[in-house]
């Protein structure tokens, strides 16, 4: 099944919530698996692509990867010891599903020596392998290019970053090893599986950009072997350093290289696929989630907004919820009641009205102080010309909320001329603008006027009406609520690279994080 990319994390998961695993009529289990795959019109985009594939558990192996019991870095320390727990409840009921269990914590074969699961991995006899084994198998620029995150200085989290030594000894003992699993760090992993016959391989551990994919256990040497092979996305962790590119936080730098993997190595899965409920989580993984409310025929940004909040806000670690006017039902918005959950709303409305419910959803969300950002028509979302029994109008919105005064506009048909205010462009929703004007085709707006509060970033005039000048963008911080409105949004201005940065620092500095 094809599926457009939602990058946006909340946006993803909703596409595979579901991918449990279960054991069909012949014993064999079926596996929900996620890849991505270039658009056959778009080469520069992607999208999902999830098939279920029916694995034979006595021809699967688990292998764990690096999860050891202390890591000179203190802050990969800590992860492992959050995924720990988890992970053993997967490898226990890969177990007990007849599948085996390949423990791989590099450089502690010696505490290992002479246990039966360090002589089961040197008994396996030698094999001839399809293409030469390697202790170590490096990125491959041919085939992935570079790495989405910089690694360079060794990927500490902490600051400052921790002094780097050999920390470890052993795996984590939270992770059993049991009668039965095998004890390697070494291409003995594969002899293994060729004594067994084993063809699949799902891989798990740390870290993703080093040592999951380097390691003559893990994945490009097992997709160099031929192997069938799936990583388990939510029992991974990265070595990066979120002061470093693409300075995005931590989790969203794991987030960008399990989508590396699924690009140019292998399908992905997740826990929930042996033991349901949600997929893992760290304790630290608190991206912003925006809830994006969408319903406005005429700039058509159920299709602008949806886009560009894929490509310009995932990658940065925000959480993505779409709301869109239901196609069939006019006016009527399923999916708000999650609005609660959002620390932002994106609104792009065009004189809708809601239930008393949603309504109530809408002004809990402000009543809380949590930050709005609105374009184009956003301004007389609420302001209904007409209002059917049952529905709620709100005509003051835009003065209540923006700081706002829309009173029509200057007509289509010149450009519009926008440039940011001299007073303003120390404002970090300004980063990265021109300097200089920048046309756009959304006529102008009539908006002075504008309430306690406020502060113009840019105004604009009409190439063709000298004189006429109006702000188009501004914040308003009354009642301690971050708002950020724009009457920019046309179709053709999302095409304007000015205008994406824009809408992106302005959903950052919403949410309280960093603009770069």
């Amino acid at each position: 099944m094809n599926l457009p990319r939602f990058s946006c994390l909340a946006s993803a998961l909703l596409l595979v919530g579901s991918t449990a695993l279960a054991a069909v009529n012949d014993g064999s289990l079926a596996l929900t698996t996620r890849s991505l795959a270039r658009s056959t019109t778009d080469s520069n985009d992607w999208q999902t692509v999830e098939k279920t594939v029916a694995w034979n558990p006595k021809k699967t192996a688990l292998v764990i990867c690096d999860m050891w019991d202390r890591h000179w870095c203190e802050g990969a320390t800590r992860r492992v010891g959050e995924l720990a727990p988890r992970m053993n409840e997967v490898v226990k009921k890969a177990r007990a599903q007849g599948v085996f269990i390949i423990h791989c914590p590099s450089d502690t074969m010696k505490f290992y020596e002479g246990t039966p699961g360090r002589r089961l991995a040197q008994a396996a006899p030698t094999v001839t392998p399809k293409v030469p084994l390697q202790r170590w198998c490096f990125l491959d620029k041919a085939r992935e290019g570079a790495l989405p995150i910089d690694d360079t200085d060794g990927g500490c989290d902490e600051h400052p970053p921790c002094k780097n030594y050999t920390a470890w000894k052993q795996q984590i003992p939270v992770i059993e090893i049991q009668d039965g699993d095998a004890i390697t760090d070494s291409a003995e992993a594969y002899n293994l599986m060729e004594q067994r016959g084993l063809e699949n391989v799902i891989v798990m551990g740390v870290h993703l950009n080093m040592c999951v994919l380097g390691r003559p256990f893990s994945i490009r040497q097992m997709v160099a072997q031929g192997k069938n092979v799936l990583l388990m996305r939510d029992m991974t962790d990265t070595m990066y350093n979120s002061r470093q590119r693409p300075y995005v936080p931590h989790v969203a730098g794991t987030e960008l290289m399990i989508e590396h993997v699924e690009k140019f190595w292998c399908p992905t899965i997740s826990s929930v696929a042996f033991l349901g409920g949600a997929e893992f989580r760290f304790s630290e993984d608190k991206r912003p989630t925006v809830l994006f409310l969408v319903g406005d025929e005429e700039y058509k940004t159920g299709e602008t907004v949806p886009a560009w909040a894929r490509k310009e806000l995932a990658w940065r670690g925000v959480r993505c919820t779409f709301v869109l006017e239901d196609a069939v039902r006019p006016g009527e918005f399923p999916g708000l009641e999650k609005l609660p959950e959002a620390d932002a709303l994106f609104l792009s409305l065009k004189r809708r009205t809601l239930s008393p419910a949603q309504m109530a959803f809408l002004k809990q969300h402000l009543d809380a102080g949590k930050a709005i950002v609105g374009i184009r028509t956003a301004s007389h979302a609420f302001g209904a010309k007409t209002i059917e029994p049952g529905r709620l109008a709100w005509d003051t919105f835009d003065r209540e909320i923006f700081g706002g005064h829309y009173q029509n506009h200057y007509g289509k048909g010149s450009a519009t001329l926008a440039r940011a205010l001299p007073a303003a462009k120390t404002q970090p929703i300004l980063s990265g603008w021109p300097d200089r004007e920048v046309a756009f085709t959304s006529h102008l707006y009539k908006c002075r006027d504008l309430g306690p509060g406020t502060r113009v970033l840019l105004d604009a005039r009409v190439e063709s009406q000298p004189g006429v000048v109006e702000p188009v963008a501004w914040i308003n911080t009354a009642a301690n609520r971050r708002a950020f409105y724009t009457s920019l949004g046309s179709p053709e201005d999302f095409q304007e690279p000015a205008f994406r940065r824009l809408l992106a620092n302005a959903l950052l500095w919403a949410v309280g994080q960093p603009v770069p």
